[in-house]
């Protein structure tokens, strides 16, 4: 568990969607951006593939996404992961095949302040769901798989696997229409004692900032393939 949690709770606040807040062309620098990026991971399992956003590709969309990502939510670090030479990585794009599941992204460091994340897409088809519920745990997926709480030996920046939420949110039986609409990836069990909060219709040019704390995943929403660019903060 996290051993700043009354101070990372003081940080909370409500998930929020700014629209309007990058013009076509800039996300059009950043979809660009994603092209010029080498691949990191390209998961045939999951079929997602993972670029991670390395300083210096351009300077000019750094302090821009910077600038406007802290008129939203004022002073704040970046908290992704290093590179291969220690130098911070400002962001995580996926190009998404299939919605990724139940998962909550609160960093390695148990002594880290968590903060914000966001989420800005760069294509218009997809959602995302964020839900009432918190964890104060390291960056975790969330499943009821026995073969996936099997693995143990995780690489650099793998998320820990658990099934602790079914036992943290009181095992309420999930809303059976919102699992139809929204979530029918997930197994409706996996969901018990969860709570929708949001779900975020992707449109481009907006952003969704919401706390790290909070448990989210994709929707079942999706055409084809969805890219997106989130980025990971503390204080």
């Amino acid at each position: 568990m996290h051993k700043n949690i009354d101070k990372i709770k003081k940080l909370e606040s409500p998930a929020k969607v700014i629209k309007n807040l990058f013009d076509k062309s800039e996300i059009e620098k950043f979809f660009n951006l994603y092209k010029d990026l080498p691949i990191t991971v390209h998961n045939k399992k999951q079929n997602v593939i993972k670029k991670r956003w390395l300083k210096n590709y351009s300077k000019e969309l750094e302090n821009l996404f910077y600038e406007k990502v802290k008129n939203e939510i004022g002073d704040f670090k970046m908290d992704n992961l290093k590179d291969e030479k220690n130098e911070d990585i400002l962001g995580l794009f996926q190009e998404s095949y299939n919605p990724i599941g139940l998962h909550v992204d609160a960093g390695f460091n148990v002594n880290e302040i968590i903060f914000k994340q966001t989420l800005i897409p760069l294509t218009s088809r997809g959602s995302t769901v964020i839900f009432k519920n918190k964890f104060y745990g390291n960056s975790t997926n969330f499943t009821i798989d026995e073969n996936e709480l099997k693995i143990k030996n995780l690489n650099y920046g793998q998320n820990f696997r658990s099934s602790e939420h079914i036992e943290m949110f009181n095992k309420k039986p999930f809303n059976k229409d919102d699992h139809k609409k929204y979530l029918k990836h997930e197994k409706i069990e996996n969901l018990a004692g969860l709570e929708i909060d949001l779900v975020y219709e992707w449109e481009l040019g907006s952003m969704l900032v919401f706390d790290r704390t909070r448990l989210h995943c994709s929707s079942c929403v999706i055409d084809g393939k969805k890219i997106g660019l989130t980025t990971f903060t503390k204080k």
